[in-house]
């Protein structure tokens, strides 16, 4: 398996390369040069098997230079603390017409939520690739609330890895900062930045586009920018569809949307044979997406903080992918419209083009009030307790009403947004008990302005040689 860069102008790269390499040098995103193909027959065989038995097996053509029985050990072992059996369950709410809608419940790792099911396999691919190369890299990676957490968790105490992680200062929930920020291993580092988490990012891709910054610190990414990250989320796009039916039976997906990392993960799916009625991109009052495939137009406006705050975005950096292939893998397209977004705010693509993209997606827009009302609606009607995102999600689900099976990702743990919840519906939700003292735990992290130059010279002080 090689991988390709978005924008046409990096060298094609093998999986190891890529897991380390992150971000293209040519600023763009690394992609399959093809889609793997996953017959009927193959997903039909996926049926029973344990979750990271089936991860080893769907991510294998993507991961060719894993032995089978060394892959098979690591999706063990990434899986193996997850506080539910099944890893990832469903969960069938109430109603929902003949199909059924289902949670698919994805906060049941160390950080409670979703990132985890890509982050616990990612720490052990790295130091895998690490030792095998005799390197040591420095992580940085921007958060707009669950990543870094995720990251860090993953990342504790690796000698061969130094991370860094970047999250919008007073943005984020006092549960999402302290997840990270009460780690006190010698290689984490967190730092709060004085802006949003589009400045966030934009710091790290600065970081990762000076080639001679990134070189010098032996620079990497654990955010979805990293095809690793997004690879591994395939595989709860199949597993759940399979376990309603697959292939014999097309199932919906509604998935709250920020960075646009865990939707391309399902359009990835699709594209490796899975059949499937759609995608619906929901978005909080940050509605950039929405708009793009309502319009074909995409163009930022200003970032407005709500009580989903890893969905405040306006640049989705995993979008370029998908560009990507509207544009029939045109790598000099693609550049050109993030040029564009660059110096103009925005772009539009060809009829042709979102005529494609709605092949695949739907999308909806939920403000503030219907989340709240949505939080309560669904403890009310099943006992059920969600959190902002998967609400935005949820309700996206019933005011389109897709055919058959829906399945909505319920991306997060309630009890890392209580004030929200709380609001929502007169319930508190407690901490699990591994994170009961939460609250009390000592912090560690620094604030720095949105200046590329600071932060450059924070890493350096910092970082392990």
């Amino acid at each position: 398996m090689r991988y390709i860069s978005t924008r046409g102008q990096a060298p094609d790269l093998d999986f190891g390369d890529v897991l380390l390499t992150g971000l293209a040098r040519d600023g763009g995103l690394y992609v399959p040069a093809q889609w793997p193909q996953l017959s009927h027959d193959d997903l039909r065989a996926l049926a029973g098997l344990s979750y990271p038995d089936a991860a080893a097996r769907i991510l294998a053509p993507f991961m060719d230079g894993i032995p089978e029985d060394e892959l098979a050990a690591i999706t063990k072992a990434a899986y193996a603390d997850f506080a539910d059996p099944g890893v990832v369950p469903l969960r069938r709410l109430p109603g929902g017409g003949s199909g059924g809608h289902w949670l698919m419940e994805l906060f049941h790792g160390p950080t409670l939520a979703f990132k985890d099911v890509a982050m616990q396999l990612l720490g052990r691919l790295f130091d895998r690739e690490l030792r095998l190369q005799g390197r040591r890299v420095t992580i940085v990676v921007a958060t707009s609330g669950d990543t870094g957490s995720a990251a860090i968790e993953a990342c504790k105490d690796r000698e061969a890895i130094d991370i860094f992680v970047l999250y919008p200062h007073g943005r984020v929930t006092e549960v999402q900062r302290r997840i990270g920020t009460t780690v006190l291993s010698e290689n984490i580092h967190n730092v709060a930045i004085e802006g949003t988490f589009d400045e966030c990012q934009a710091l790290v891709k600065g970081a990762f586009n000076d080639l001679a910054f990134r070189d010098e610190i032996s620079m990497s990414a654990m955010n979805s920018i990293n095809w690793a990250r997004v690879v591994a989320q395939v595989v709860y796009y199949i597993t759940s569809a399979v376990a309603l039916g697959a292939p014999d039976r097309k199932v919906s997906f509604a998935v709250p949307t920020g960075n646009f990392g865990c939707v391309f993960a399902g359009y990835a799916a699709a594209k490796m044979g899975l059949p499937m009625e759609g995608l619906i991109v929901s978005t909080n009052r940050n509605d950039i997406l929405h708009r793009f495939f309502q319009t074909g137009g995409y163009r930022t406006d200003q970032v407005v903080a709500t009580q989903s705050p890893s969905m405040d975005i306006q640049v989705a950096s995993n979008f370029e992918r998908l560009l990507f292939d509207l544009a029939g893998r045109d790598g000099a397209i693609v550049q050109g419209q993030m040029d564009d977004l660059a110096e103009r705010g925005g772009f539009e693509v060809s009829a042709a083009a979102l005529a494609q993209a709605r092949e695949f997606f739907q999308s909806h827009r939920v403000d503030e009030e219907t989340t709240t009302r949505t939080i309560g609606d669904v403890y009310r009607d099943s006992g059920i307790i969600i959190d902002p995102h998967t609400a935005v999600a949820l309700r996206a689900a019933q005011d389109l009403r897709p055919d058959g099976p829906v399945i909505t990702l319920a991306t997060a743990h309630p009890a890392k947004f209580p004030d929200a919840v709380e609001k929502a519906c007169g319930i508190r939700p407690p901490l699990p008990g591994h994170m009961a003292d939460l609250y009390e735990r000592e912090e560690r992290f620094s604030i720095l302005p949105n200046d590329l130059t600071t932060l450059q010279d924070h890493i350096r002080g910092l970082r392990r040689a």
